[in-house]
């Protein structure tokens, strides 16, 4: 198993301390545990994290408890339903459904990383992860939410070939291509994972062992380490700069020339046309990032917990909640096919 070590006071010594006493507690050590002579501390390992709760008061539990419950019946209900339909209807077995039902299964995925274990944990009252089982959190949630990065970078590409080069579509966008990226892109989002992995497995001191959130948030985690090694700083700015910056970038670009040339159409019917085969996405597009930075940056800079409690159940719940209903609304051939599934069954 894997071992931490961090500097506790004496008031940290039993399991049910109250949150408050503990918050205080470890702010007032925080400042000596990264101290230069920390070997010479009197260090106690400790083989797991607490989260800060959503709230104090026992009689709002059973609320949070029914809607994080509901709102995550929806998500995996709604995302189920657009693979099913993708996967029954022949006419959506087309480069831009493959795609749809690929990113159904990642937010599907990404959501269970977090929202059981917090269900879980408002039921029994509990806050507490092991470090092993924080570790596998959060690998687990940059596969997939890396997965949601890639797969959305993927279906820009798409969408750019689909208008701005349509007579050579069914050669770029071939199924061989399409399972390819699919592949490419879970690759690229485990090497993502075990980039996260590789850098917290160097931290051997921890400033604290309290996560400000309801799972083991990456960019906290990160901030939880007292190592401020060459190499752990060389592997963030590669993460960041391969699964944040270029694929941000290769949207951008995307849309940048999809936008172009829907411009340069005459007929305002064509314009129509032509952006409502992207709208979706760029609908879902700017749900993911505008919710995804705002928690990065919510953790790094916020001094509310709460908010980046809220930021969090955003981008981690609501949005893959979301998903299905904007394309589901907002698109007839999902919406068709759905329709003659249910004709099907009744």
């Amino acid at each position: 198993m894997f071992t931490m070590r961090t500097e506790l006071v004496s008031s940290l010594g039993t399991k049910t301390l109250d949150l408050k006493t503990f918050v205080i507690a470890q702010k007032n050590s925080s400042r000596n545990q990264c101290s230069r002579n920390i070997e010479a501390e009197n260090l106690t390992q400790v083989f797991e994290f607490h989260f800060l709760g959503f709230s104090e008061n026992s009689d709002l539990h059973p609320i949070f408890f029914g809607l994080f419950l509901s709102m995550y019946l929806v998500t995996i209900l709604g995302n189920l339903l657009i693979i099913l339909a993708v996967i029954s209807d022949y006419q959506l077995h087309t480069p831009m459904y493959i795609f749809l039902s690929n990113l159904s299964l990642a937010d599907i995925c990404f959501t269970s990383t977090t929202i059981p274990k917090m269900i879980v944990d408002i039921l029994s009252h509990s806050r507490v992860i092991s470090y092993v089982g924080c570790l596998t959190q959060m690998s687990v949630y940059v596969l997939f939410g890396s997965m949601d990065d890639m797969l959305l970078t993927v279906m820009a590409y798409d969408r750019y070939v689909a208008i701005c080069h349509p007579l050579q579509y069914p050669v770029l966008m071939n199924p061989r291509h399409c399972g390819f990226l699919v592949v490419l892109s879970f690759l690229f989002s485990l090497l993502d994972s075990q980039l996260h992995n590789l850098i917290v497995l160097q931290f051997t001191y921890f400033k604290g062992v309290l996560i400000s959130n309801f799972f083991c948030n990456p960019a906290q985690i990160l901030n939880l380490g007292c190592s401020d090694n060459f190499s752990g700083n060389i592997l963030k700015y590669i993460a960041g700069v391969l699964f944040g910056f270029f694929p941000i970038s290769g949207i951008f670009l995307s849309y940048y020339k999809i936008i172009s040339s829907i411009l340069r159409i005459s007929s305002p019917g064509g314009k129509f046309k032509a952006f409502s085969t992207c709208g979706s996405h760029l609908s879902v597009v700017c749900l993911f990032y505008g919710t995804s930075i705002g928690v990065y940056f919510g953790s790094s800079v916020s001094q509310s917990p709460k908010n980046c409690l809220v930021a969090s159940v955003i981008y981690t719940l609501v949005t893959p909640m979301l998903n299905p209903f904007i394309y589901s609304l907002r698109n007839r051939d999902i919406k068709s096919s759905l329709s003659r599934l249910h004709g099907r069954k009744l």
